[in-house]
């Protein structure tokens, strides 16, 4: 299972420095939608992110559209993270692709509106309580990309610590 994380124009670095290191963490690609909302340099990014910069695959990309004409959700297995979502987040049966892509929006706005009308079908959300606007974009994040590894038994990943033995 290849996993790759699309973040569309991100506003926090702080958020972005937290997603980065699960995606060290997993083995999953990072993929960064220009604009960002900081400079990638930025301190806080790298202090969020630590020393897992080097084990990171990231690409990044100039704009939305770019992103979407590279990688075509009709030719990919694309879903779209949103509080709009008409799928759970769980629902959706990861296991059946052998790459997945998942998007999340800004943390001020989401992923644009008509994105999310053109791939409604592709859309999942995370449950939460009614009137809340919306987790933590690292959360949300790393609830999905969790999800993704656990119905795939967590292929590739160290499940039982060494530490004791």
């Amino acid at each position: 299972m290849k996993l790759n994380i699309v973040m569309v124009e991100p506003e926090i670095p702080q958020n972005t420095g937290n997603i980065a290191r699960t995606c060290a963490a997993i083995g999953a690609k990072l993929h960064l939608v220009e604009p960002l909302g900081f400079q990638i340099t930025d301190k806080y990014l790298k202090r969020a992110g630590l020393d897992y910069w080097d084990k990171l695959d990231i690409e990044m990309h100039s704009s939305l559209e770019a992103f979407l004409n590279k990688y075509k959700p009709e030719e990919n297995n694309m879903f779209f993270s949103t509080t709009k979502g008409k799928h759970c987040y769980s629902d959706v049966n990861y296991a059946n692709f052998e790459e997945v892509f998942i998007l999340f929006g800004k943390e001020t706005k989401g992923l644009p509106e008509d994105l999310l009308q053109k791939y409604i079908t592709n859309t999942i959300r995370i449950p939460m309580r009614e009137h809340l606007r919306s987790l933590n974009l690292s959360n949300s994040v790393a609830i999905v990309a969790y999800e993704v590894f656990r119905q795939v038994g967590f292929d590739n990943l160290e499940q039982i610590s060494k530490y004791f033995d």
